[in-house]
């Protein structure tokens, strides 16, 4: 049995939906940063349009990072020596979505400096806890990849010919 195909599609759907997070929830619902409000403050209608701008092509990266995951979730329920495993499933997207957070928060919180979670705090307790949130995703998604490796769930059925 072969369980590489369902955590990669984990993986990258955890990766695509993590992000989705972050975007919809840090940037346009609580309106804490956007891409570049580090560098390019939305003190007027210009720069509030650019950071919108960057924001569109961050969430055009986990939309395409989704549409990836669920086609290898497609490929990998074709092949009949992936076992299906709820858990091997939800721990690869868990370890994705802390990927995601120990990724971006090091490359754009700490690196780059671009933006922060809470922008008006700059580089606070609360960048170090997106950090600490991918640890404990990724972790969380470890320990259940590795529970669903002795799940008894049958393999896929051979496809149907018509």
């Amino acid at each position: 049995m072969n369980r590489g195909p369902l955590i990669s599609a984990g993986l990258l759907l955890g990766i695509g939906l993590g992000g989705f997070v972050d975007g919809i929830l840090f940037h346009q619902l609580l309106q804490t940063h956007n891409m570049l409000s580090a560098v390019i403050p939305k003190t007027t209608l210009v720069n509030a349009e650019i950071n919108m701008f960057w924001d569109g092509l961050f969430h055009a990266f986990t939309w395409l990072t989704t549409v990836f995951g669920l086609l290898l979730l497609w490929k990998a329920g074709a092949r009949r020596n992936v076992p299906w495993s709820g858990r091997t499933l939800i721990g690869g997207m868990l370890g994705g979505w802390g990927v995601f957070n120990l990724v971006e928060g090091t490359i754009d919180h700490y690196l780059l400096g671009i933006h922060h979670v809470i922008e008006r705090l700059g580089l606070s307790v609360w960048d170090a806890s997106f950090l600490a949130s991918g640890v404990l995703l990724g972790g969380a998604g470890w320990l259940l990849v590795r529970a669903g490796a002795n799940d008894t769930i049958e393999t896929n059925p051979p496809p149907r010919v018509t």
